[in-house]
């Protein structure tokens, strides 16, 4: 209720001011959207005309506020470029200065995205010194909740500086970096993200609260421990929502480690988070997210491996991908480990080719495509696969292959090409394969260009996790 009553005072002192006022994601330094139509918004006096004057037009365009003190207008933007200037012209004259025409990504999730090099993150410290970029802004969601929906937020943008990037994400800043490099344009980051949070306090309640299984598992989730919210829609509602009009790019996405105890509704939960942000945008965002890494702090044996059997069939929605990291990671006991550079950069990958059609830059991890029997050996089979595989320091590892009787015993595998051969003397008749599909593995098989293949099972047998 505070932050409620906070909102109101806000709005309340812009409008008895008597100037123009904009949403928090409007302002000086911010980047907006190339080649499209953006929204512009605030609060004025009712009835009030303004008149909109951007630096890249020769048009003035005209709004008025409505009853209840809101103004909004729709502008169209030109190719990437800047510096511009946005005047607003109503009772008083108010300018909005150095505006960039670029590419703008929301870089969300838990703490794996939110970290930072005051957080710790190694290689963003050594970044550090180097990340004078003004042709990269910041704009920091502040963390907040509410159980309705909100229409501001907290935050401004900043210029890309060695003080500026050491608060942002990581792996946003690394991202950012890559696309700014190749595209050779200006990129606005947003960062909206809240280390332990499960996928339910981003997606809106009532879609939570209607599907029979996604309220099932609410019980399953995290207790709060005091340090983040575990209610559905609480943060959809204080930090999406008020930027839902900003229009953008895509989004780049790290989350998940605190929806492995429910790994069984996270393809639905997530798959709805993804729509229902599509509906907000009222545009089929790309959504380019990072599978999981293998950890010892998942509980059980297998809830990490079932999260990341789900992400992978969250791909089945269209503008989706997803990034393959278990070969970055150097220790299964760190839960945030610290290589993010390269994580960033395969998600840039992603983006590159996938949304700005960059050709030549392999981005997507091999996933299982069919198994085909032939006597005792299983035949595996990849999408994604563009010259064929190869593994490190030996034989292909963590295969393990089971028989009717569903016991799964250690495989030897050996790569044909761009197939998989799979077989244990033991086992005369193989049904089944399943492949780095554990909590911890950290398996060695990757594409020629080095992309690690994706774990995977071939049978849908019952786990106890």
């Amino acid at each position: 209720m505070k932050k409620i009553i906070f909102l109101f005072a806000i709005c309340f002192c812009k409008l008895a001011s008597g100037a123009i006022t904009f949403a928090s994601i409007i302002g000086n330094h911010m980047v907006l959207q190339q080649k499209t139509t953006i929204t512009l918004w605030g609060w004025c006096d009712p009835s009030e005309e303004i008149k909109i004057k951007p630096g890249w037009d020769t048009t003035t365009y005209i709004t008025k506020g409505d009853n209840a003190a809101n103004w909004k207008i729709s502008i169209p933007t030109p190719e990437a470029g800047g510096p511009y200037s946005i005047r607003f012209s109503g009772y008083e004259t108010v300018t909005i200065n150095d505006v960039l025409i670029g590419e703008v990504w929301l870089c969300g999730g838990q703490s794996n995205m939110e970290f930072s090099a005051n957080k710790g993150i190694k290689q963003a410290i050594e970044e550090a010194p180097n990340a004078n970029n003004s042709s990269i802004r910041f704009f920091y969601v502040e963390k907040a909740s509410s159980n309705v929906l909100q229409n501001d937020c907290k935050g401004e943008w900043r210029v890309c500086t060695p003080e500026e990037m050491k608060r942002f994400s990581a792996i946003g800043y690394f991202f950012g970096k890559k696309l700014q490099n190749e595209l050779n344009i200006p990129v606005g980051l947003i960062g909206a993200n809240w280390g332990g949070t499960p996928a339910e306090v981003w997606t809106p309640a009532e879609l939570v609260e209607q599907d029979s299984l996604l309220k099932q598992s609410k019980g399953k989730l995290w207790s709060s421990d005091e340090w983040w919210p575990v209610q559905p829609g609480i943060c959809y509602n204080a930090m999406i929502n008020p930027i839902s009009h900003f229009a953008m790019a895509g989004v780049i996405w790290y989350q998940g480690e605190s929806n492995t105890d429910a790994a069984f509704t996270y393809e639905n939960l997530f798959s709805t988070l993804i729509l229902s942000w599509r509906k907000a945008w009222q545009k089929e965002l790309p959504f380019y997210f990072v599978q999981i890494a293998p950890s010892a702090h998942y509980q059980g044996k297998y809830t990490g491996a079932l999260l990341r059997e789900a992400q992978t069939q969250c791909l089945a929605l269209s503008k989706t991908g997803m990034v393959v990291i278990h070969d970055l990671i150097t220790d299964i006991n760190e839960i945030h480990p610290q290589n993010k550079k390269d994580v960033g950069i395969r998600l840039a990958n992603y983006a590159l080719s996938e949304q700005y059609h960059k050709a030549g830059i392999p981005h997507k991890s091999p996933l299982f495509n069919s198994m085909q029997l032939n006597g005792s050996k299983a035949v595996i089979s990849f999408t994604n696969v563009l010259t064929g595989l190869k593994a490190i320091n030996g034989a292909p590892t963590c295969f393990l292959i089971a028989g009717d009787d569903k016991l799964f015993l250690p495989a030897e595998a050996t790569i044909s090409v761009d197939k998989v051969v799979v077989s244990n003397k033991s086992i005369k008749h193989p049904v089944a394969v399943r492949f780095a599909f554990n909590n911890t593995e950290i398996p060695n098989l990757f594409t020629n260009e080095g992309l690690p293949v994706a774990g995977f099972r071939t049978d849908s047998w019952e786990i106890k996790p």
